[in-house]
């Protein structure tokens, strides 16, 4: 069947362009009601039931009969023959990019993830303590297709963060397990890993079973149910985020081969069809032959129905008068994925300032972040770029503050902390603060 995609063209200069601009960005994250609902059930049920519930959804939505938890808990041993019985390319293409990944987030962790302190004039250490959660929950998506890299990507930086247990969760519909998730599984440092999904996996995590330990925190993306669990068990435990459609934005000045750009757009598309791909550029010839690209590179793909759907509904393709115009669409945009496809990129780097993950210059495809750069390929979607961040250390580690107030420090705190106290009518905060304005604490029990 041959496949056309015709993603939407818009140019600047146009009267109505910001209507137009607004409407293809448009996508509602509300959830179905009947989701929430059905989503608000399972939760409940696994809180109630336990392994039992989870065993009966395993069954129903998977396909995968177990009559205990034992059955569907991949065991170490399991994993690493996973590993094990990969050709040797794989092995090694897994173990690059494990190190890679791992590199990277050690370096973030050493930049903001260490505790601090210091002490002021008076003798106070003032200071932040940085731990990291005793256990978290990964979701490994597992229905349409297999993601070995979502294992490294969120296992990887909670193993750098020093979280002791990291439990991963991965639907395998009719029992089928994907070797290199597995596989990756072992690279990245897993605990202990379920081939369980959906909303009752999330709510296993959450919640706890007899056999599924309760988490701390659940990262990972994974499809509408999914989502509306996390958001349902969010303040029961922490998320990472509610992750839309895949979006990928190129900003080009003309000087990249458009097959090359043509490939990029492809490469978000294929994902879904809800995902978008947006060109910028201030060259409409340049347009032009990035989508004789697309009509000469579709009929070869494989996915190129769900390309084409994308492309369609949601891609567009824009004239800007600049590039300085194209920078500030794009912060209008805030794409989670932004290549600055472009001879001089560094020129263009300062006027952006949202996007999830930024790829500099023709030869950082987009790609090559989701699986092996380093940077983590968990980033924020719909706009979110405007106020949050990819997964990191940071994630998976919290902060305490440090405070030692000395005798010294006391006289002078104690006043100031007084004034604002009786302020607020808190006469207890007043007196705490008062009683040690003395120069000898009254210590009791002192040897």
């Amino acid at each position: 069947m041959n496949f056309v995609a015709k993603p939407l063209f818009l140019s600047s200069v146009e009267a109505d362009f910001n209507s137009k601009f607004k409407a293809r960005l448009h996508w509602s994250a509300a959830t179905d009601a009947a989701i929430e609902q059905r989503v608000a059930d399972i939760l409940a049920d696994v809180q109630a039931r336990g392994d039992a519930a989870v065993l009966e959804y395993t069954a129903r939505f998977d396909g995968l009969s177990a009559t205990c938890m034992a059955e569907l808990e991949l065991t170490q041993a399991e994993l690493k023959a996973a590993f094990d019985s990969l050709p040797a390319a794989q092995r090694h293409a897994l173990e690059n990019a494990a190190h890679r990944v791992r590199s990277y987030h050690e370096a973030q962790k050493k930049a903001c993830g260490e505790s601090w302190s210091y002490r002021d004039e008076d003798g106070s250490l003032l200071g932040q303590k940085v731990t990291p959660l005793d256990r978290v929950g990964i979701y490994v998506p597992g229905g349409k297709a297999a993601y070995p890299s979502s294992v490294l990507m969120n296992a990887i930086p909670a193993h750098v963060a020093g979280v002791p247990d990291i439990v991963m969760v991965v639907p395998t519909p009719k029992g089928e397990k994907n070797p290199l998730v597995l596989a990756a599984a072992h690279v990245a440092g897993v605990s202990r890993a379920f081939t369980i999904g959906g909303a009752q996996a999330v709510a296993a995590l959450a919640y706890g079973t007899a056999t599924v330990p309760k988490v701390d925190k659940i990262t990972g993306p994974g499809n509408a149910y999914v989502a509306s669990a996390k958001k349902h068990v969010f303040g029961t435990v922490g998320i990472d985020m509610i992750a839309g459609p895949s979006e990928i934005l190129v900003l080009a000045d003309g000087t990249t081969p458009p097959e090359w750009v043509a490939m990029d757009l492809f490469s978000q598309a294929e994902h879904d069809e809800l995902a978008q791909s947006i060109l910028l550029c201030p060259d409409a010839d340049y347009i032009a032959a990035v989508q004789r690209e697309i009509d000469r590179l579709l009929p070869t793909m494989p996915r190129a129905a769900i390309i084409a759907k994308s492309l369609n509904d949601r891609g567009a393709m824009i004239l800007t008068r600049s590039m300085e115009e194209a920078c500030d669409l794009s912060n209008r945009i805030a794409p989670e994925h932004l290549e600055v496809s472009s001879r001089e990129p560094h020129q263009w780097e300062p006027l952006l300032r949202h996007a999830g993950a930024i790829f500099l210059g023709a030869y950082t495809s987009e790609s090559l972040g989701d699986y092996c750069a380093g940077p983590n390929h968990v980033l924020p979607t719909s706009g979110t770029a405007r106020f949050s961040s990819p997964l990191g250390v940071y994630d998976f580690q919290k902060r305490s503050s440090l405070i030692e107030v000395s005798q010294t420090g006391a006289q002078t705190l104690g006043p100031v902390a007084a004034e604002l106290a009786y302020g607020e009518g808190l006469q207890a905060h007043a007196r705490a603060a008062e009683l040690r304005l003395t120069t000898v604490p009254p210590m009791r029990g002192a040897s």
